[in-house]
């Protein structure tokens, strides 16, 4: 077995059934060999299941980029109308009490130091591209669920904010710490905040270097549904099963909201080009500072392979 595939918290006996629909003819296997996300398809409720289980910090990494994209090119390719059905889209994390860090902060650093601000744009841009595919929902008539079960900070949380619907547990955690170190999150906090909240309130969030709760996020009306420690996936589950009979309502809605919405991939990117030249801009002692976070980052790590 290998080493993500260990470290993968095991199904309890209600979820076996997700493993055994892995073998739909339909679906291509390389969907379910992932080297950094797990999936299951419940062929009950047409669900696609995903678990982010990095290999190293959780953050989005090149190899977990390459993931995703694979993973979006697969299901874009095979579920849908007249293919695999799919109504529900779900992404967690295996991570012990992380969701996801976020952006790549070792390479950051590395890039800026090189004055290398092609490679900071192009790693931008792969994250703008899976950020708008998402919101689209891989042009499929389907719901996207994010379930929360840890910390969801920079670039996690801006991942999360593309799902329709953020199913969060109490003791999440969610954030945008850029500012600390003198940067800003550049792959889409700034324009689906701003849509969601208003650009007061986004600004707000983005400069405030605060830790919100769940509970929070739920007044602020970006987490959908709150959930009890350890009931995530059962609350996701309950979720999917009152929202089926209002599934192509609740479809059309979200269409209808992100048709108001005029987010163009194109304004992902200019963002995410302002975004790498400030990050050029930063000096040694920011950099100290990204580097104390990556390195608290690689101990979390380091714990969670070895539990």
């Amino acid at each position: 077995m290998d080493s993500g595939a260990s470290r993968a918290i095991p199904l309890t006996s209600d979820e076996e059934f997700f493993v055994e629909s892995a073998l739909h003819a339909a679906i291509p296997k390389e969907l379910f060999e992932l080297s950094e996300l797990n999936v299951m398809y419940d062929d009950v409720s047409s669900t696609l299941w995903s678990f982010m289980n990095p290999i190293g910090r959780p953050s989005f990494t090149p190899s977990m980029l390459q993931d995703f994209e694979n993973w979006q090119s697969l299901i874009a390719q095979n579920f849908g109308m007249e293919k695999v059905p799919l109504r529900y889209l779900v992404l967690g994390s295996r991570s012990e009490d992380v969701f996801c860090f976020g952006g790549d902060l070792e390479l950051f650093q590395d890039l800026i130091r090189q004055g290398d601000r092609d490679a900071l744009v192009a790693y931008g841009h792969r994250c703008c591209a899976i950020l708008d595919r998402n919101i689209r929902t891989l042009d499929i008539p389907m719901l996207t669920i994010g379930l929360v079960q840890g910390a969801a900070l920079g670039g996690g949380f801006e991942a999360l904010l593309s799902f329709d619907y953020i199913i969060a547990e109490r003791t999440a955690t969610f954030g945008l710490p850029e500012v600390m170190f003198g940067l800003y999150p550049g792959m889409g906090a700034h324009a689906l905040l701003s849509r969601k909240l208003g650009s007061a309130m986004a600004e707000r969030l983005i400069v405030s270097n605060r830790t919100y709760s769940a509970e929070e996020m739920y007044e602020l009306g970006i987490v959908h549904e709150l959930a009890e420690p350890g009931a995530g996936v059962q609350a996701t589950r309950d979720f999917i099963k009152k929202s089926d009979r209002r599934h192509a309502g609740l479809v059309g809605s979200r269409n209808a909201t992100k048709e108001v919405w005029k987010l163009e991939l194109a304004e992902l990117n200019r963002i995410t080009e302002m975004w790498a030249d400030t990050a050029l801009q930063l000096r040694e002692q920011d950099l100290k500072v990204m580097s104390r976070l990556v390195a608290a980052q690689g101990r979390l790590a380091e714990r969670i392979a070895a539990a």
